[in-house]
Formats: C-alpha cells, structure tokens, sequence
C-alpha cells in the first residue's frame, strides 16, 4: 500500500521525501540523545523539512505541467481521468507536509526538554 501510494506519486519526488522523513526522525531522535547538540539538530531538522515541503509542492507543480501538456494533446479527457491525474498531483505535497509536521512536532518536543 506505501510502496504502490510511492509510485503513484512519482518515485522521483516521493522516494526523497521518503528518506528525508527517515533522515528526520533520526535527527530528532539524535536531539533526544545528545542534548548538547540540540540548536544545531533543531535548525537542521528545521532546514530538512521546510526542504521537503518545498520538495512536495515542485512535484506537485511539475506533474501538474506534465498532465496539462497531456490533456492539451489529447483535447477531450473525461472528468475521471481528470480526477485521477489531481489526485496523483496531491500526494507529493501532502508526504511533504507529512514529513514537514513531523519535523515540527520534532522540533517542539525538543524545544520543550531544552534547559
């Protein structure tokens, strides 16, 4: 079910974000450890993630573009095939606000145990 959501979005932006959410938790899970380090953790994590927001929505606007080239080819396309081609432009921005939140909620906890 992941996997094929992966491919569906297109492995070239979702594949990254994949590994930037693995990155990001063990960030945070490093900040927990080492809390001598934990500024430094907080900025990076904070830098990864609004990346992978970003990351999200240049798919999103990429594969948007590719399916507008496709409906302009084709002239007639039926509201379903249309529907199918947004949904499948969503999911790259909505795994970049995933791994974006999860960077945050990182962020606050370590904030929070901070002296």
């Amino acid at each position: 079910m992941l996997f094929d959501r992966l491919n569906e979005g297109g492995p070239t932006f979702m594949y990254p974000l994949l590994l930037i959410l693995f990155l990001v938790i063990v960030l945070i899970i490093q900040g927990f450890l080492k809390k001598e380090s934990s500024d430094k953790t907080i900025k990076l994590i904070s830098s990864i993630t609004l990346f992978a927001l970003v990351w999200g929505f240049l798919g999103q606007l990429i594969g948007m573009i590719g399916g507008f080239d496709s409906i302009q080819i084709a002239n007639q396309i039926s509201p379903g095939v249309l529907a199918g081609g947004l949904k499948v432009s969503l999911l790259p921005p909505v795994f970049g606000m995933v791994v974006f939140l999860i960077g945050r909620l990182g962020i606050i906890a370590l904030t929070w145990i901070k002296k």
